[in-house]
C-alpha cells in the first residue's frame, strides 16, 4: 500500500537527526517531527551548554595550578553570552531550513501513533502514513516526591544550563553525572553548594573507588557532600527556602537543583493504540537492530533505556538508518565511554568489579597513582593528582573495564574503550609504545601491575 513517507521520525534530538540525515542521503522520503527544538535536549539544555559553561572555570583552575601563571578572572556575562551563542539563542530556524533544503518535511508539533499496516501518525492536525516510524523522543527529568518541593525555586538541567544569574546558595539532589557537573560549576562560580546523595557514594553506577575519589575532590573544593542522605521536606522560612534532610539537619538555599535521574518519554505517543506496552520504568524493548516490531517500528536513544548518552543515541541512529537502507547491522554496546566533565575529568568504560563478578569473570585489577608514576602530571600542573584503574579478564587476557580521574581523561579513556570493544590482547597492550610524556603512558604502567 502506498504511503506518504518512507520514514517518519518522531523526535529530532541527536539520534533522530542521525537517522534523518542518513535516510535523506539514501534518497528516502522523510518527515521529521519535533515538538520543541531540532537538536533536542543535548544541544540546548544539556551536553552543549553544560560543557560550554564548565570550560571557563576549568581553564581558571588549570591556570592556577600551572607554573608561571596568575589566576585569570571569570567574566560571567561574557561566558553567558557565549553559552547563548552555542545554544543558538534557543532558535532552531536554521536547522529546520537545512532539513527542508535536503528534502525533508519538517513538522514542529507533537505526534502520536494511531494505527499500523501501514503506520499512521497524527500530528499538527493531519494524519501521515509511513513504511517506517522511528521513535526518538528522549527522556524527562524525574521529580522526587519531596513534601513542599513546589514551594522552592526548582531547577532541572534546563534551568541550570540556561541560568542568567549565579545563585548564592544551591542544594543539589542526586550525585549522578548531572549533580556532579552542575555542583562543580556552581561551586567554581562562587555558589555555596550542598550536594545530597541518598546512597553511600557519588556516581554509584561506577567503581566504588572512583565515587570515593570524586567525593574527596568535591569536598576539597568546598562542596558540602552529604552521602546516605536525602531531602525529606521543603519549607519557606523568613524569605528563605529551608530543606529538611534525613540526617536531621536542614539547609537554607536559594535554589534546589534536581539531578536524581531521568525516565523515558513515552507519554502521548499512542503506543497503546498499536499494541505496544513499555517495560517497567517506561523504556521500549528493542532487538539488536533497534526494532520495536518487525513491521517497521523502531526506537532509539533514551527511550530504549540503554545507556542514556547522546553518543549511544547517535550510534543507534546509525544502526537504524543502515538497516532500513538495506545494510543491516547489529548493535553492540560493549565499551561505551562514560565521562563526567568536572575538573579534573572523570571517565569510565566497560564493566565495574561488581558487574564482572556477576558475570563470573576471573578478575585482575590494578590502580595507578599518576603523579607517582608519570612525568606528564608534573609538567601539566604543580600539585598534580590523578588515578587510573584497570580491570582485566585473567582467563582471556583482555581488558573488561577502566576508570580514571585526571586531566583530559575524557579524551584518553577512548584507548581503553577501543581495547575493550575490540578485545585487544593484553600482550599487545603490554608491547605498546606510548608518547612521552603523556597521560596515555599510564595504560602500560597500570597493565604491568595486573596480577595475571
Amino acid at each position: 500500500m502506498p504511503t506518504d513517507y518512507d520514514a517518519v521520525i518522531i523526535g529530532a534530538g541527536p539520534g533522530g537527526e542521525t537517522v534523518a540525515s542518513r535516510l535523506l542521503a539514501g534518497g528516502l522520503r522523510v518527515a521529521l517531527i519535533e515538538r520543541e527544538l531540532i537538536g533536542g535536549e543535548c544541544a540546548y539544555w544539556a551536553c552543549v551548554p553544560s560543557k560550554t559553561l564548565l570550560r571557563a572555570p576549568e581553564v581558571r583552575a588549570e591556570a592556577t595550578g600551572a607554573a608561571g601563571l596568575t589566576t585569570p578572572d571569570l567574566d560571567w556575562p561574557a561566558l553567558r553570552d557565549y553559552r547563548d551563542t552555542m545554544i543558538r539563542h534557543l532558535d532552531d530556524t536554521a536547522q529546520a531550513d537545512q532539513y527542508r533544503d535536503q528534502g525533508a518535511t519538517v513538522i514542529k508539533a507533537t505526534a502520536r501513533l494511531t494505527g499500523r499496516d501501514p503506520w499512521r501518525i497524527e500530528t499538527d492536525g493531519r494524519q501521515l502514513t509511513a513504511a517506517h516510524v522511528i521513535l526518538a523522543t528522549g527522556s524527562q527529568v524525574l521529580r522526587p516526591p519531596i513534601d513542599g518541593l513546589d514551594r522552592a525555586e526548582v531547577w532541572t538541567n534546563r534551568e541550570a544550563t540556561t541560568l542568567r544569574d549565579i545563585p548564592d546558595r544551591a542544594l543539589l539532589i542526586g550525585g549522578s553525572a548531572v549533580g556532579v557537573e552542575l555542583g562543580h560549576f556552581l561551586n567554581r562560580m562562587g555558589t555555596r553548594v550542598t550536594l545530597v546523595q541518598r546512597g553511600p557514594r557519588l556516581l554509584d553506577r561506577e567503581e566504588p573507588r572512583l565515587g570515593d575519589l570524586v567525593a574527596d575532590r568535591l569536598r576539597a573544593d568546598g562542596i558540602d557532600v552529604r552521602l546516605n542522605c536525602q531531602a525529606d521536606a521543603v519549607r519557606r522560612e523568613n524569605g528563605n527556602t529551608v530543606t529538611e534532610l534525613s540526617d536531621g539537619s536542614s539547609v537554607r538555599t536559594d535554589v534546589v537543583v534536581l539531578g536524581a535521574g531521568r525516565a523515558p518519554r513515552t507519554d502521548g505517543l499512542g503506543l497503546d493504540t498499536v499494541g505496544i506496552t513499555p517495560r517497567e520504568g517506561g523504556a521500549l524493548a528493542i532487538d539488536q537492530h533497534c526494532r520495536v516490531t518487525e513491521d517497521g517500528l523502531w526506537a532509539l536513544g533514551d527511550l530504549t533505556g540503554i545507556a542514556l548518552f547522546t553518543h549511544v543515541a547517535m550510534y543507534q541512529g546509525r544502526i537504524v538508518a543502515d538497516t532500513i537502507l538495506g545494510r543491516p547491522r547489529h548493535a553492540n554496546y560493549t565499551g561505551i565511554p562514560r565521562v563526567v566533565f568536572a575538573q579534573p575529568e572523570i571517565a569510565a568504560v566497560g564493566l565495574t568489579s561488581a558487574q564482572a563478578h556477576d558475570q563470573g569473570i576471573d578478575l585482575a585489577t590494578s590502580e595507578l597513582d599518576l603523579p607517582g608514576n608519570l612525568a606528564r602530571p608534573w609538567t601539566f600542573e604543580t600539585e598534580p593528582a590523578g588515578t587510573l584503574g584497570l580491570l582485566a579478564d585473567r582467563e582471556h587476557r583482555v581488558l573488561v573495564g577502566a576508570w580514571a580521574m585526571a586531566p583530559m581523561a575524557g579524551e584518553w579513556i577512548h584507548q581503553a574503550a577501543l581495547a575493550i570493544r575490540a578485545r585487544i590482547p593484553l600482550d599487545t597492550l603490554l608491547d605498546s609504545i606510548a608518547q612521552f610524556p603523556t597521560y596515555s603512558e599510564a595504560y602500560l604502567k597500570a597493565a604491568e601491575r595486573l596480577d595475571l
